[in-house]
Parts: structure tokens; sequence; C-alpha cells
């Protein structure tokens, strides 16, 4: 099958390793899936027998044209021809999203779905191996950091399996791996200002090597006594704080911005 090199498309068919990707899901006879770039279709006919509906978006109009053809017989998939950064999940009930992520929207198409997605129920993604240990990475290693955090606040991601390159068609140039992430009821920690919360991770992972005094100066006046407040060491990095730490550091850094 001709491929979009634009798209980022990679094609994988191996049977089995499809059949542990729809393992990993977790569906039952009830779900509706929404698969994202469903390319040939293979994994779009297996997932059409475990669930009740399954929303396939396609943005190459020439496959979306031929998925038209090869899945007519299929009366519980519905074929979209969307861009899927654009669609309008937040219309959507109860879902599940299974798919093989293109490399080049991996990030933008997590946070558009965790975002938008409220009735987002979980998310099985065949994504870029150095993306998913990132996305399940703990404190203290160099894969650490404002992705991992922002998945964790509203996901417990699970790392299924790697896939090798050569698994793929075309081959890409990296290993790929399976991610299952499942939406928490509520967030891993409470926070009054999340959008505090995440300017301070964002803040302090661009400049990782720097200490919190030194990364975080620009979003407290008087950081080292909000970090004393939170009982953090001032010489930590932000790689070696859990998202349970950087919850209890935006609660002196919220009131100190009040105060000023």
């Amino acid at each position: 099958m001709r491929t979009n090199k634009r798209l980022g498309q990679h094609f994988l068919y191996d049977p089995s390793l499809l059949g542990r990707i729809v393992d990993a899901a977790a569906l039952s006879p009830d779900d509706t899936v929404v698969e994202i770039g469903p390319g040939p279709g293979t994994l779009t006919r297996l997932l059409s027998e475990r669930a009740k509906n399954v929303t396939a978006i396609e943005l190459d109009e020439a496959l979306y044209r031929r998925l038209r053809a090869d899945l007519a017989g299929y009366r519980n998939v519905e074929l979209v021809h969307d861009d899927a950064l654009k669609f309008p999940f937040e219309k959507m009930g109860e879902f599940k999203v299974v798919a093989n992520i293109p490399y080049y929207i991996t990030t933008p198409i997590i946070f558009r779905l965790l975002e938008a997605g409220q009735h987002l129920r979980s998310m099985t993604l065949t994504i870029q191996k150095e993306v998913a240990e990132r996305i399940v990475a703990r404190p203290g290693g160099k894969d650490y950091g404002v992705l991992s955090i922002m998945v964790q606040y509203r996901t417990e991601p699970e790392m299924i399996c790697i896939i090798p390159k050569e698994s793929f068609r075309p081959m890409p140039k990296v290993d790929s791996a399976v991610v299952h992430m499942k939406i928490r009821p509520q967030p891993a920690v409470a926070v009054d200002d999340e959008e505090l919360f995440f300017r301070i991770i964002r803040t302090a992972f661009s400049q990782r090597r720097k200490t919190l005094a030194n990364s975080l100066r620009g979003v407290c006046g008087d950081i080292r006594n909000c970090l004393a407040d939170a009982g953090i060491d001032p010489v930590r990095r932000p790689e070696t704080l859990s998202i349970g730490e950087f919850a209890l550091l935006a609660g002196p850094i919220g009131i100190s911005r009040r105060e000023g």
C-alpha cells in the first residue's frame, strides 16, 4: 500500500501484535471506540469485533475512499474524513481511543484528548518508544518531565509492549511501544489552580539543569520561602520532584502571588 510520508504513515499488519493492542484496550461489547488514522483498516476490523461502535478518523483522502469500500459491510464502523486534532471529541458520549499514532502528532493528540474528551475513559496508543518511556517515567530519571506529569496527572499509564521498527511497513527509523492510559476518576493530586500548577512544572523543566531556587524565580518572587513552606530543598532539581511535591509547591506559590 502506498503511504503518504507527509502524514507519517507506518502501518502495522502483524495479527499477533494487533491482537495484543486490542487486548490491552480491555474493550467490552458496549464500548464506543475512536481509532485515529485507521490506514489499511486492519486494526479497525478487529476493533469492530470487540466494540459496539467504532469511529475511525482518517485524514488521508485516498485512504478514506479506499476504506469506505473495504469496510462497507461493517455496520458498526463509522468512517470520518477529518483531522483528529480538530475533531469535536467534546460532543461524544463515553469512548475509548485505540490507535497507531503518527509520530509527529503524538504529543498534540494526547493533550487534545485529555483536554477535550470529558467522556474519555482510556487511550491505548502505539507511539514512538522514546515518547512512551517519557509518559511512564518516574521521578529521578532523564525521561521524567513535563509530559510524564501532565499525563500521569489525568491517567494511570502502563507500558504494554515494545514493537520493533521492523514490524511496520514502511519501516520507521525507531521502535514503537504500546501504552495504555486509563483515565483517573479524579486527578492524581488536588490543586487549587491547575493553570498555575502546570505553569510551575513547565517553567521548572524549561531549565531542568538548574536548581528549583533558580529556575522558578520568575514564578515566585520569594521562591526560597515558598520552597521552604512546601518542605522542599531549594537545591533540588525538577526531575527529582514527584507530582505530589509539585502540588505541594503550588500552594505556597499561589498564596505568595495573591499576597503580592
